[in-house]
């Protein structure tokens, strides 16, 4: 691309501190088209990168979970316009290391039981021995783990039930109250009292706050597939390499011992260059 080194380190490290598109771009002094090139073209190879370094990861307790977010509309208008399944209402699929907070797979796609099962077939691919893996109640998770991990994972279920909001409320982004927790051991006979999505939920709290795409209620959406996924891609690897985390002191990949160092964004593009 037509850019220098410096600039696209600093759009880099813009996108992914929370950044919209044009705000980067006004404030680096570039097209707004710019930053969208990049972003594809740096986020193909970050997605590249990550599934070519992930793989056969010994991991203690993983957590599973999706978070919402649309592209271009959401579903109802998609079904009123007659727009093809590249738009409309998507969900990220994620895996968090409860222990390294390493985000180990992270699948973008529709919630439905073969996107379920894409993204258990590449926790399969990716990761090695035995371990625990816990999700919230979406069914199709009841299926598809023990299908590509029963002989490896012990699986558990934490169902939350949420009482009915005050009618004063229920136009507001907060969800209900919880009303009751409920763990469920689903194959093997996982220890109850390590079943948790903590972690990943609290890990969907990042995903709003430093990914502009997906925070709630603003015209920072993403308006094409493609964008979307090489957004994910960036912020995902950037993430595990670059970002400290507040708890480890260091990062993910660190704590996992992926690398001996936290990379800079640089670093970071000079890696994935080749991907």
């Amino acid at each position: 691309m037509r850019i220098d080194e410096r600039r696209a380190e600093m759009i880099v490290k813009m996108l992914c501190e929370g950044s919209s598109v044009r705000a980067t771009a006004r404030l680096v002094g570039v097209d707004p088209h710019t930053v969208l090139d990049l972003l594809v073209l740096v986020g193909g190879r970050c997605q590249r990168f990550l599934e070519a370094e992930l793989r056969d990861l010994a991991v203690d307790e993983l957590q599973c979970d999706e978070a919402w977010q649309f592209i271009f509309c959401k579903d109802k208008t998609r079904e009123r316009k007659g727009y093809d399944d590249s738009t409309g209402d998507s969900y990220v699929f994620t895996a968090i290391e409860r222990h390294t907070k390493l985000l180990v797979v992270w699948h973008l796609g529709k919630r439905d039981q073969s996107n379920t099962d894409a993204f258990c077939r590449k926790l399969r691919a990716e990761t090695a021995g035995k371990f625990l893996v816990s999700t919230d109640g979406f069914r199709p998770y009841r299926t598809a783990i023990p299908h590509y991990l029963g002989d490896r994972a012990d699986f558990g279920v934490l169902v939350k039930t949420f009482g009915e909001a005050p009618k004063d409320e229920r136009r507001k982004y907060s969800p209900a109250k919880i009303t009751s927790i409920r763990k469920e051991q689903v194959w093997n006979l996982p220890d109850k009292d390590r079943i948790c999505t903590s972690h990943c939920e609290r890990h969907n709290l990042n995903l709003r706050t430093f990914i502009r795409r997906m925070t709630r209620l603003s015209n920072g959406f993403s308006k094409k597939w493609e964008n979307h996924e090489a957004m994910l891609a960036l912020y995902f690897c950037h993430y595990n390499f670059c970002r400290t985390h507040g708890t480890l002191k260091t990062t993910p990949a660190v704590a996992a011992g992926l690398t001996r160092h936290r990379w800079t964004v640089r670093e970071m593009l000079e890696k994935t260059a080749t991907c």
